[in-house]
């Protein structure tokens, strides 16, 4: 706890200077950073899971309270005005008193209403970032201070380059989805179904299913195929041929993100070809390095998917480049190659390419990308490549002047299978690629 303790100083160092860069930009005296409200359900009486401003627990790990409020102006110590009312209805957390408490004016309050009467009064520069600008209006904050563009636009950019507290925040994350992928991998194996592989999981990282980054992804057999699959059948299929599973894990409010695909049975096409989709996703992670545009490695994924079409002769007679340039890789892999990731799953700033939030959309060719920038160092990103078999996808291919070239029996025999995923999360650093992931062994 001590060397998190030294990492959170710095990261509060590097916040600030941060803060100081933007009130100066925008010539303002301070940000007042809301953590958040509860959502009631409509017409109900109960609320929605809470879920915490990112940008909030950028500065505190704070991330189950809603009604808290950071004060920064960028010289003295971040003010918090942390919400503990007296409640025997609800579990009420106390006053925090932590590794990062040090660095930080930690102040409780006892009713959310009384943030006005408790915050400086002078309020006619300050800009609110938060998700309830009605709130701000209360508090006499000018609507042009509310979330202002630059300002959030600055704060973003700046926040895809992760301090060393960060990253060892990250690490951990990944230590708790790998214990997790390995607990759901022996149920998938023992035969379970997928709502009890979910089970499996959730118990493995100590996570309820609201504390995960996002909805698991637990696949079996063509459900593989759908990409963000979240059903969870509660019986396993009769017979069983993949398991596709994309689940994260959560560590002070950071994020990761992992997929792995299995073969039910080793000798089989399928098997082969997640063997090779995992060394071709290994291969290019190999070749990052900073300095280099995110979407050139996307397009080298594209010359990958189309090695494999020709190694497992799904295709014959056209060469790498004609699949590509032709967009004939596109249908089996829809998706980008990856996304930023952070404080949130789909980390934000991927299209940025300044401070300033100047924007540079993803290719035509491939608009599902998440992520244009020149790679630097302290940038966290998902290498994600899939292939799939999803029929409204193919329908083009088969229609198309190319149909002739595909072997339609051998792409068909792999439907019962969904698809193949492979995540890992990785670290750019100024002369290496650090992949948290494979370094906890996760196969």
């Amino acid at each position: 706890m001590d060397s998190l303790k030294t990492l959170y100083h710095a990261h509060i160092n590097t916040l600030q200077q941060r803060a100081q860069q933007v009130l100066a930009r925008f010539k303002l005296d301070a940000m007042l950073i809301h953590s958040g409200e509860l959502l009631t359900v409509f017409l109900d009486d109960h609320d929605y899971p809470f879920k915490v401003n990112p940008q909030f627990k950028a500065w505190v790990p704070v991330t189950q309270v809603p009604n808290c409020w950071l004060w920064i102006d960028g010289v003295n110590k971040p003010k918090l005005w942390f919400y503990s009312p007296v409640d025997y209805w609800h579990n009420v957390e106390p006053l925090p008193n932590s590794f990062w408490t040090q660095d930080v004016e930690v102040v409780g309050l006892k009713d959310a209403d009384e943030i006005g009467q408790l915050l400086p009064a002078q309020r006619d520069n300050v800009a609110y970032i938060g998700p309830v600008p009605s709130r701000a209006t209360q508090l006499g904050i000018q609507s042009d201070r509310v979330n202002p563009k630059g300002v959030i636009d600055f704060l973003h950019y700046h926040r895809s380059i992760k301090t060393d507290y960060e990253l060892a925040c990250m690490r951990e994350a990944q230590k708790l989805a790998v214990a997790g992928h390995r607990a759901a991998k022996e149920a998938f194996f023992s035969g379970m179904s997928e709502f009890d592989i979910n089970q499996a999981y959730l118990t493995a990282t100590g996570h309820r299913d609201t504390d995960v980054p996002y909805g698991n992804i637990i696949a079996l057999n063509e459900h593989a195929a759908v990409l963000h699959y979240t059903k969870l059948d509660h019986q396993p299929p009769v017979k069983r041929h993949s398991f596709l599973i994309d689940a994260g894990a959560e560590y002070l409010g950071y994020a990761a993100d992992l997929t792995r695909s299995y073969a039910a049975q080793s000798k089989s096409r399928y098997a082969e070809m997640v063997e090779a989709m995992n060394k071709e996703e290994l291969a290019l992670i190999a070749t990052l390095k900073a300095g280099v545009r995110y979407t050139d490695y996307h397009l080298q994924m594209h010359q990958r998917i189309a090695r494999l079409l020709l190694k497992f002769d799904l295709v014959k007679g056209l060469t790498e480049e004609v699949l590509v340039a032709e967009d004939l890789t596109g249908p089996f892999m829809p998706h980008g190659l990856g996304h930023p990731l952070g404080l949130q799953v789909h980390d934000v700033a991927g299209f940025m390419q300044d401070d300033n939030g100047t924007h540079m959309a993803a290719p035509s060719q491939y608009p599902y990308l998440r992520c244009t920038r020149v790679l630097e160092p302290g940038m966290v990103l998902t290498i994600e490549p899939g292939f799939y078999i999803i029929d409204s996808l193919l329908a083009k291919l088969r229609g198309g002047k190319y149909s002739q070239y595909f072997d339609w029996q051998a792409i068909d025999a792999l439907k019962p299978y969904g698809g193949i995923r492979i995540e890992d999360n990785v670290v750019i650093h100024a002369n290496r690629v650090e992949n948290m992931t494979r370094d906890l062994h996760l196969a």
